[in-house]
């Protein structure tokens, strides 16, 4: 959107939350960015408000525009299918369409009335034939056959704080006993600094790179990854790479979410799977010592990683990969709508 010219009237990142305890804590700032959005929208008197992702912005954004009579899209549902089903009746209340990403995200909402669109997911139309992964390794100075781990710890502050330490102790395991294991970090935009902060105090040699042709460059190149959880995980797929998921949360976050998630995976290819194609280590098992043992297994069994890419790729097929390009479908259903189509 940016890059269209679209600019944002404050800094997105501190709206990037994820956890009650979180959100507890930033509600009062939220409640602000939604006031000065409301403010914004009535000012430029818009045809239609897309609001994206960000269920607890963008609902308290809903209720201000609500007001305005401005037409309200909401891009991305929310997960109902994995806990918290009366956002479903929520939603049908306060917004006038619903674009998913996924398949199955419709019945859910259509119950309650509300018109839905499924688009598809974005990532799935992300373009990797400029990718190159013989200039990711001349970069960083890696043979043809030395193994490669891409290390992607999130792009939350929040994610750096609390997995970077058990992914640097996986890295810090598995360099002692791999020296010529190169180790590459693509940085987030929204938490660079930090991440680089933090790494530059590790104690091995680890490649940081920046930029989304040079991250490309890098899933391709790379012989396995270690992924936060995320959309990331789903890039990785798209490009080929076996990975190891791992994430953890505040613990009281954590305690209260086990009581209402209704499904036992969290990375998006294998919910469609309905399996862990991939291996998700989740708070405690979110540790140097089991992260560091998942990934030798896939730097030691090159049958093993190419087993795990074939499932991805099936994986990503049930998702959706291969239809028509999700943001054409996005942009298709906001113009049906304001009668521009």
């Amino acid at each position: 959107m940016a890059a269209e010219g679209v600019e944002s009237p404050f800094d997105i990142t501190e709206l990037s939350i994820f956890g009650l305890v979180e959100g507890l804590l930033a509600y009062p700032m939220v409640l602000r960015r939604a006031d000065e959005t409301a403010a914004l929208a009535e000012r430029e008197c818009p045809d239609v408000a897309v609001l994206i992702d960000s269920w607890g912005f963008t609902l308290r954004v809903a209720h201000r525009l609500k007001k305005l009579g401005i037409p309200l899209v909401k891009y991305v549902a929310p997960q109902v299918w994995a806990s918290r089903p009366g956002r479903a009746r929520t939603a049908a209340n306060w917004f006038d369409h619903l674009l998913t990403i996924h398949g199955f995200d419709a019945p859910a909402f259509e119950a309650y009335g509300l018109p839905v669109t499924f688009v598809g997911d974005a990532t799935l139309a992300i373009d990797f034939s400029d990718a190159d992964p013989v200039r990711l390794r001349r970069e960083i100075g890696a043979r043809p056959n030395e193994p490669i781990l891409l290390v992607l710890p999130g792009s939350r502050l929040s994610e750096i704080d609390r997995i970077l330490p058990a992914f640097e102790d996986a890295v810090t395991r598995l360099k002692t006993e791999r020296p010529d294991l190169h180790v590459v970090v693509p940085v987030a935009p929204t938490v660079a600094e930090l991440a680089k902060t933090r790494i530059a105090g590790w104690p091995h040699r680890v490649h940081v790179v920046e930029g989304d042709l040079a991250k490309r460059d890098a899933m391709m190149a790379a012989t396995v990854a270690l992924a936060c959880s995320g959309t990331v995980t789903t890039e990785l797929a798209l490009a080929g790479c076996p990975m190891v998921v791992g994430y953890r949360l505040a613990p009281l976050t954590y305690a209260i979410l086990k009581t209402l998630i209704r499904t036992k995976w969290v990375t998006l290819f294998n919910i469609a799977a309905r399996d862990f194609v991939a291996p998700e280590l989740i708070q405690s098992a979110c540790n140097g010592q089991t992260l560091a043992r998942e990934i030798a297994l896939r730097l030691d069994d090159a049958d093993l990683r190419a087993r795990q890419v074939a499932r991805q790729s099936q994986a990503l097929l049930k998702m959706g990969r291969g239809g028509p390009d999700p943001n054409e479908a996005a942009a298709n259903a906001v113009l049906v709508l304001i009668g521009r189509s």
